[in-house]
Formats: C-alpha cells, sequence, structure tokens
C-alpha cells in the first residue's frame, strides 16, 4: 500500500484516538471529582459577568456538593427557554431578568413551587413572594440570585447643576442592546411614572389593569421625550446606535442603574434619586424602581433542589447585589456599592419591580419597539400607545412593595 494511500487511513485512526483519548480524560475527570449528578442552567450573563459566576458561584458550589451544573449562556434566552420547553427539554434551572415571563410558565405548570427549599422571610416580599395560580393555590416559584437598583441618575460629584438637567443634550442615551434593544427607553418611561404618579397607579399599570391610554401613562412618555430630545433626528439616531453600556462622559447625565457604578466610581461621580430630576415628580415620590435576576426551577430533582439550595444561602458569593437580608455585605464594596446593597436588601421606602420585566413577554417586547418608534417620531405617540394597548393583558403579581 502507497504512503498516498495509508495516510488518510492513519489520521482516521488518530482522530478516532483522540476522541476516546478526550471522553477518558472526562471521565477520569468526573471519577477523580466523586460527581454524583449533574444540573443544568440557563442564563444570560456572558462575557466577564459570566466568569464571575462560574467562579464565585458554580465552582464552590461543584467542590461541595459534587455535583456539575453544565450552565448554557444565550442572549436569546426568552426564545431559547420557549423552545427547550417546547421541545419538552427544559433547563433544569433557569434565571430570567423579572417575573413577568416566569408568572406566564407557573400559570402554564411548567414551574415547581420552591416551598421548603428556603425560607423567603429572608428577603423583602417582592423579591420572592408567593404568587396565586388559580387551582395551585399560592407558592413560591422563584428566588433572586442577582439585584439591581434603579430610579437613579448619575452626575460628576463636583456638577452644582445636577438637579436642572437643561438640554437633553446634557444627557447619556443609548438604546442599543441587540434583541432587547429600547429597554433603557422603557426604563426612563416608567421611572418617570412611578415618580409622577406614585406607585399605586403604577403597580395597576405593569399588571395591565391601567390602560396604556391613560393620561398619567402618557404624560410619563411625553415627559421622556422632553427630557431626551425625541425627534431630534441627530440625537436620536446616535442614541439608536450607541450600546447602553457605552461610556458616559463626566459633564454628562446619566439615568441608568446601579450596574453603572464601577464607571461612575471611576469618573469620581455619585447618584440622585430620579424624584429629584422629574418634571412634576408627585407628593408619593422616592419610591426605587429594582431588577432582578430570578431563579426557577422547571424539572426537579435532587440536584437541581439542592443548587436552588445554594443560591438562598446567605454565605453564597452570589454577584453584586444579594437581596438575601441574612449576606454579610461584601467587604471589598466600596461606600456607594455599600449604599446600594443595603437599599436592596433592608427594608426601607417603596420598591417596585421594572415594569416591563413584570410584564408577559409579548406586552414587554412591544414596550421595547414602541420607545425606539417614539423617538423618532413623537408626534405619533398616540398610535403608538394604542398599538400597546391592543396587546395589554391583565395579571395578578406583587409589584410593588416596602415602605
Amino acid at each position: 500500500m502507497s504512503a498516498a494511500l495509508r495516510r488518510p487511513r492513519t489520521l482516521a485512526v488518530l482522530a478516532v484516538c483522540l476522541v476516546l483519548l478526550g471522553a477518558g480524560v472526562v471521565t477520569g475527570v468526573r471519577w477523580a471529582r466523586d460527581v454524583t449528578g449533574s444540573v443544568t442552567l440557563l442564563a444570560n450573563w456572558s462575557g466577564a459577568e459570566r466568569e464571575r459566576f462560574e467562579e464565585d458561584v458554580i465552582e464552590p458550589f461543584e467542590d461541595e456538593h459534587r455535583i456539575d451544573v453544565v450552565y448554557q449562556g444565550s442572549s436569546a434566552l426568552s426564545q431559547v427557554l420557549a423552545a427547550d420547553v417546547a421541545a419538552g427539554n427544559p433547563p433544569d434551572v433557569a434565571v430570567l431578568p423579572g417575573p413577568g415571563e416566569l408568572l406566564s410558565y407557573a400559570a402554564d405548570g411548567r414551574l415547581e413551587p420552591l416551598d421548603g427549599l428556603f425560607d423567603r422571610r429572608q428577603y423583602d416580599g417582592i423579591w420572592a413572594p408567593e404568587v396565586t395560580i388559580p387551582g395551585r393555590g399560592a407558592h413560591t416559584y422563584w428566588l433572586p440570585v442577582k439585584t439591581g437598583l434603579k430610579s437613579m441618575v448619575w452626575y460628576k460629584d463636583d456638577w452644582p447643576d445636577v438637579r436642572s438637567p437643561g438640554t437633553p443634550g446634557r444627557w447619556c442615551l443609548g438604546m442599543e442592546s441587540g434583541a432587547t434593544s429600547g429597554w433603557p427607553g422603557t426604563d426612563w418611561v416608567e421611572d418617570i411614572l412611578l415618580q409622577q404618579a406614585g406607585p399605586r397607579v403604577y403597580e395597576d399599570w405593569a399588571n395591565g389593569e391601567l390602560p396604556w391610554t391613560d393620561g398619567a401613562v402618557r404624560k410619563a412618555w411625553t415627559t421622556f421625550g422632553e427630557l431626551v430630545g425625541a425627534g431630534r433626528n441627530r440625537r436620536v439616531e446616535q442614541a439608536l446606535t450607541t450600546g447602553f453600556g457605552a461610556d458616559c462622559a463626566p459633564d454628562r447625565l446619566e439615568h441608568q442603574g446601579s450596574f453603572r457604578a464601577d464607571h461612575w466610581d471611576r469618573a469620581e461621580g455619585a447618584y440622585v434619586h430620579s424624584a429629584e430630576i422629574v418634571p412634576d415628580a408627585g407628593p408619593n415620590d422616592g419610591a426605587y424602581e429594582v431588577s432582578g435576576d430570578l431563579a426557577a426551577l422547571l424539572d426537579p430533582s435532587p440536584e437541581a433542589e439542592q443548587f436552588i439550595r445554594y443560591l438562598a444561602d446567605p454565605d453564597t458569593a452570589l454577584p453584586e447585589y444579594t437581596a438575601n437580608k441574612k449576606a454579610e455585605p461584601d467587604g471589598r464594596q466600596g461606600s456607594t456599592k455599600r449604599e446600594i446593597g443595603e437599599l436592596l436588601r433592608k427594608p426601607g421606602g417603596p420598591r417596585c419591580w421594572d415594569a416591563s420585566d413584570a410584564m408577559p413577554r409579548t406586552t414587554r417586547d412591544a414596550f421595547h419597539q414602541a420607545v425606539l418608534r417614539f423617538l423618532v417620531a413623537p408626534e405619533h405617540l398616540d398610535a403608538r400607545l394604542t398599538e400597546l394597548e391592543a396587546v395589554r393583558t391583565v395579571q395578578d403579581l406583587p409589584v410593588c412593595g416596602g415602605g
């Protein structure tokens, strides 16, 4: 046999050997660690955020319990989860931003109650509530893994006129976020409504009990448009193509959440409550809008239940910021982050879920798109509100708490 004929056969044999060797290495690692089972976890964390979660949370769990956590990350989280559930192959645990989508899965019987896996009294009522599903009673279906504070306006701390924001050009504004582009604008509308109309009106609206065409909702949209310069072509074009996490110059204001603390710490910045900026803030202003990544159990097993218990343990080093009241503050955090953590963990003034994250997925997605279209053509606001009214869905979800 010629060398030319022997070479492909030799390469094929080598390839098979490498595959078997790789399988042997994996098996050897599992044997050496005495792995007893596995958990599949679906979330949308990527890059440095995913690395921190794997290093600080997953690896210690695997070492302690000898259970492998198979992480599945996706930026199209909602679509991937819906496809997996429809195919009958859901992840054991999924982490979704906000309760709205999870409520839909709970209503369809897709979520396993977490009753008995942790003490929900370790959390303020809105983070791990009992939710009543007709025919199934009241149960806890989700657990906060990571939380965030909103209703914040960041600024350089030597800026004397922060409470007089002036022209739209004073604001940093980035709407681009891939499949979820537009959510920074929904944060604006939500927060303005919360400060102008108060938590009760806000909760009714988030639960679909208040029409999108209501005067208070319309006023929140127009206030947003006036503050940021809706309809100003060059400014809007820049906002639509700028990422939500882009650097913000120190001479600007930024309406963003607590995830921006590191950026503004480097700029020697600070924040004020958005109620100090929002025009016509009402007498019940001062509520904070909050966000969170919530873990839910879709495919129960002893390993998955152990992972939920671990996530609820106050000693688990969860990403900033944990909502567990018994968790010790992270000594590595600066004063701003410690303050934010305290606001999220401890009982205090009213706190309300990011409304779009509390809405059903269809309504949330339509809200994102409506914001983008409103920025381009604010004169068509009534048409946008009519479109959103067509997808309004009434639900019963604890949206606001505290106070």
